[in-house]
């Protein structure tokens, strides 16, 4: 029946309006193309921005690519209801849907579940800290060490206490 375009900036004043819990601020722009028919309307969203969340690691803010295309179907009933990811039921009495709490959806889907930044680009206070406070370095771990708190290394083996090694044993056994 009809095809209307929109245009919105999301930034640091919908994120904190939103009140989400993982982003906070950003700068994210939404181009929404709103294809209507006798019984419903075809959402068509494309997001590109950027949202800001805290590294994991050293807590400071960092930048995460916002790149997303996202659906949403509205269709009319008697109460609202979301049949599905991609389909909401909006009450024929109200007829209009508040978008803003979707937008925020797509965007913290896009986002990673553990943000850290690259090699190297951590805080340095807070990786020193990391490193004086870790009880890594009781396991052979050189605080010398640049690489120290980088992804690589949570992810080595840590040494184990002998003492185990024989339960492991017989669970290896067990599983033959």
């Amino acid at each position: 029946m009809g095809m209307s375009d929109f245009q919105y900036v999301l930034d640091n004043q919908f994120f904190i309006d939103i009140d989400g819990d993982l982003v906070q601020k950003g700068k994210v722009n939404v181009s929404l193309s709103v294809k209507r028919t006798s019984s419903m309307f075809e959402m068509n969203f494309l997001l590109d921005g950027y949202a800001i969340v805290p590294c994991d690691r050293c807590l400071d803010d960092m930048e995460i690519p916002i790149n997303a295309t996202n659906k949403l179907i509205v269709k009319f009933g008697k109460e609202y209801a979301e049949e599905s990811d991609e389909i909401v039921i909006v009450p024929e009495d109200e007829g209009a849907i508040n978008i803003a709490w979707f937008l925020y959806e797509f965007i913290a889907l896009v986002i990673p579940m553990k943000h850290v930044h690259a090699p190297g680009k951590c805080n340095k206070d807070m990786v020193n800290q990391l490193r004086k406070h870790s009880s890594r370095n009781d396991d052979g771990v050189n605080e010398n060490d640049d690489d120290f708190i980088d992804e690589g290394n949570f992810e080595k083996e840590i040494k184990t206490d002998p003492r185990w090694d024989t339960l492991k044993d017989l669970i290896e056994n067990d599983n033959n």
